[in-house]
């Protein structure tokens, strides 16, 4: 007979359809058992899903309640769990919960507050709702959906306040699944919000007719970006953009040759607090020729070795960090490491203005780059929020031409 460790051979490896035949004691007292690996546990938890031996319930609360269990097995039995909420909401509740740091742990325990039928957990989930991580957002609106379910929207919503921008974007949400027109809400202050918004407009008339009355340019500029996802019409997405001035956010020190290539690069996939300036511009722009960067890379080398600086293969960045990817190539010579964009002619080098980088700075430029030195790549590119480690801030100029992401 099959048993588990040959069903889960490995944590990436698991026979559902095997666990589902296996007995549902034998799996129970598997995942009480903290000595197995707990992968192999969390495959057992998902196969118990709806047959849980009434004899075995206490032990598995207990693992859910033991701060030193593995995490991911304490959030899937939370999950399995569902019908305990005699056992385990007063111990959700308590608060030594606040101290719970595992990952997705917080989360988790929010989520089953709701699921339980917690309304004080509501202000919460409204703030994990509007996360822009999207396992806490799905956890947040997961539970606040069974609250809707169990209370009716009305008595939830008068759980939360309307002053945070999170309150604001679940009332919006709440309209929208109503049936009601949520394009008022295009003029929010927060940016969030008005992004939120635009997201859930589906009506192309209406969103003409609001953008003659639109109360702010913010507001008009949400109008024409959700009008363009809507109906892919560029030219009537200039005409938006030019009635309205071409608005766009000034940065000092960007010039023209800089912006292009960040604007085309970055805000079609900005994050939601950026100024939809960037987003508009972006649409209503052309775009740089694009690079090709096999000819760039064969320039820059030819540069580098006339100068006698000896430069080893371009590497692509993520090559060169073992992970990940980004918007540049490495090349390693005599006066240490540089980078060559791929978004335009930019190359920059550590100790970007120092004497060291002054040969491989001279011979680049002499083939055409442009040197990023320090002081043009401190700009920070204002009202366009960017991805970066976990940030979703404004970033500057060398993190934008020169980015990687593991």
């Amino acid at each position: 007979m099959r048993n588990i460790e040959m069903l889960v051979p490995s944590a990436s490896k698991a026979d559902t359809v095997g666990l589902l035949a296996l007995d549902a004691g034998e799996l129970a007292r598997y995942v009480a058992d903290p000595a197995h690996p707990w992968w192999r546990r969390r495959s057992c938890v998902l196969a118990l899903a709806g047959r849980v031996p009434e004899r075995y319930a206490a032990e598995l609360i207990a693992r859910v309640r033991d701060p030193d269990d593995v995490a991911e097995v304490r959030i899937a039995l939370l999950d399995l769990l569902a019908d305990r909420a005699a056992e385990l909401l007063p111990w959700l509740k308590h608060e030594d919960r606040r101290n719970e740091r595992s990952y997705a742990m917080p989360e988790a325990i929010l989520k089953a507050r709701g699921l339980f039928g917690d309304r004080s957990a509501a202000p919460e989930l409204v703030t994990l709702a509007a996360s822009p991580w999207p396992h806490r957002r799905t956890a947040g609106e997961a539970a606040l959906d069974a609250l809707v379910t169990r209370y009716g929207v009305e008595e939830i919503l008068a759980d939360i306040g309307v002053g945070r921008p999170e309150d604001r974007a679940f009332r919006v949400r709440m309209r929208h699944r109503a049936g009601a027109d949520v394009t008022d809400a295009l003029a929010d202050r927060d940016r969030g919000v008005a992004y939120l918004a635009q997201s859930l407009l589906t009506d192309p008339v209406r969103l003409r007719g609001y953008l003659g009355d639109a109360p702010t340019t913010d507001a008009a500029l949400w109008a024409g970006y959700a009008l363009h996802r809507l109906t892919g019409d560029a030219a009537e997405t200039r005409a938006v953009y030019e009635s309205l001035g071409c608005p766009r956010v000034e940065v000092d020190g960007l010039d023209e040759e800089l912006r292009g290539a960040i604007v085309h690069e970055y805000a079609p996939r900005c994050e939601r607090q950026s100024d939809p300036r960037w987003r508009v511009e972006a649409l209503c722009t052309e775009p740089p020729q694009p690079v090709v960067q096999d000819g760039q890379l064969r320039r820059a080398t030819a540069a580098l070795e006339t100068a006698g600086l000896a430069p080893e293969p371009p590497v692509p960045c993520g090559e060169h960090h073992h992970q990940g990817g980004g918007t540049y190539h490495v090349i390693e010579c005599r006066e240490g490491q540089l980078s060559v964009s791929t978004l335009g002619r930019f190359a920059t080098g550590d100790g970007t203005d120092d004497g060291a980088a002054l040969a491989a700075r001279a011979a680049l430029e002499s083939a055409g780059f442009r040197w990023i030195d320090g002081t043009t790549g401190a700009i920070r590119v204002t009202g366009l929020c960017v991805y970066y480690f976990g940030e979703r801030e404004p970033a500057s100029v060398d993190t934008l031409l020169f980015y990687w992401q593991d």
